[in-house]
């Protein structure tokens, strides 16, 4: 048999992203391609793309003309760009950056062994389609190679919510949900190969419909499997968070005490203009009832300025949300504008009054993230080492609540889960002493 063909891919995003990007190098596999983590060497160069951030189908240019020279050095060289940016853009890409071998959409890519051979056949090869198949069906069965001690599964994709400012809906298409058999499947397949602790994702994964019970029902069933100790899952939107899953947080020992729960304004006016469909004083109640269930409950969220129409009235009604809940981490932006979305239409905030909005708002989230932090000083919290620290003996891994912690333990290996007391707490991340 001949060398080895090389993949590099490079992700951008979510960690949704993370997961196709994983899926997409074992689909290739099959096609005598084995991963490289440089692009100077590869016979393939796939972009796995995100067009949530700001500008992303302009980066995504740059970072093709940086391949051009590679591409001169050797025409065989295939590059392609998949992800949401290949599905929003996949024509425009072709006829912009003729150097691009091939385009897939993020629903898919399990298409793209063929799409391979037609670039390979000098063929130009583009599938931004939304397939009746289900993808998943048609990937091959994971490697059975070890892994880290952590892992993303993806259940549930797309989403019908059509927030005002997102594009999710057009990229990735309607909700929905994989089968839970298919889910559990995957998951054991995991565990076995060393993964102790699994993240679901789904654009909107409290959504998930394919369980009795829901996302819930599929937590519990999870619950169930030997040698995974710890369940996570992300992003949520806050109609989906039903009382099954409230009460599975104060109940089920596997699911971890942390939750990304989106709000992305604190002002009523705005969340009706981002059509986010509930109020500031219903997200106040879901985090009563979420706390009221798991009192030790680590909150992140989702924070958008400077949407068209934001007063500094509306904004203020944000920090004053901010203060009331209480996060232990979170992300803030300022809204730019997505093509084809209904708030693109709408007139801009200025670009100074949102800097000037987020700045205020970051120093807040940082003041609260830092606090959360230092409150964990003196606690005992569980850590699951994934991998060597800097220092000689040192090993990093997250707690419950998500943070990262480092902690001496030159006789900890990966996939360990072992009581740290907190010792320190430094920017981003803890210091501690093994406890036991």
């Amino acid at each position: 048999m001949g060398d080895a063909k090389k993949l590099y891919i490079k992700t951008y995003g979510c960690q949704m992203n993370v997961y196709d990007s994983e899926r997409m190098a074992e689909a290739l596999g099959g096609q005598g391609y084995e991963p490289t983590g440089t692009p100077d060497d590869a016979d393939m160069i796939l972009l796995n793309t995100c067009h949530i951030r700001e500008k992303a189908a302009e980066k995504v240019y740059s970072e093709l003309g940086r391949f051009k020279g590679l591409k001169a050095a050797n025409p065989d060289l295939k590059i392609g760009v998949a992800g949401c940016v290949a599905q929003a853009e996949g024509e425009e890409i072709m006829r912009r950056q003729p150097m691009v071998d091939l385009v897939v959409g993020p629903q898919s890519y399990h298409r793209l062994p063929e799409l391979e051979a037609k670039a390979g056949g000098g063929a130009k090869a583009l599938d931004t389609d939304f397939p009746q198949e289900d993808k998943f069906d048609h990937l091959a069965r994971r490697p059975k190679a070890s892994r880290g001690p952590t892992a993303f599964l993806t259940v549930q994709e797309g989403c019908d919510k059509f927030c005002a400012f997102c594009v999710v809906p057009y990229t990735r298409g309607a909700e929905a949900s994989r089968p839970a058999e298919r889910i559990l499947e995957e998951a054991r397949d995991l565990v076995e190969r060393g993964v102790r602790e699994i993240t679901l994702l789904g654009q909107n994964v409290n959504a998930y419909h394919g369980a009795e019970g829901g996302l819930a029902g599929l937590i519990w069933a999870l619950e169930k499997i030997d040698g995974l100790e710890r369940i996570r899952f992300t992003t949520s939107h806050p109609n989906d968070m039903d009382e099954a899953l409230i009460e599975a947080h104060g109940t089920c020992d596997k699911l971890m005490p942390y939750l990304h729960l989106p709000v992305q304004s604190g002002s009523d006016k705005m969340l009706k203009a981002m059509n986010r469909k509930h109020t500031r004083d219903q997200y106040f109640a879901l985090i009563e009832r979420l706390r009221a269930a798991r009192p030790d409950l680590l909150l992140s969220g989702d924070f958008i300025v400077g949407f068209p129409g934001e007063t500094g009235a509306d904004f203020e009604d944000t920090m004053d949300l901010v203060r009331a809940v209480g996060y232990g981490q979170a992300y803030s932006f300022k809204y730019s504008p997505r093509p084809g979305t209904p708030a693109a239409e709408r007139a801009q905030v200025e670009p100074e009054v949102a800097t000037e909005r987020l700045y205020r708002l970051q120093e807040l989230l940082g003041q609260q993230q830092r606090a959360a932090q230092d409150a964990m000083l003196g606690r005992t919290v569980k850590v699951l080492f994934e991998k060597p620290g800097r220092l000689e003996g040192q090993m990093g891994g997250k707690s419950e609540y998500l943070h990262a912690v480092h902690v001496h333990a030159p006789d900890a290996q990966r996939g360990d889960i072992r009581a740290v007391k907190v010792t320190e707490s430094a920017a981003n991340s803890l210091g501690g002493t093994l406890a036991d």
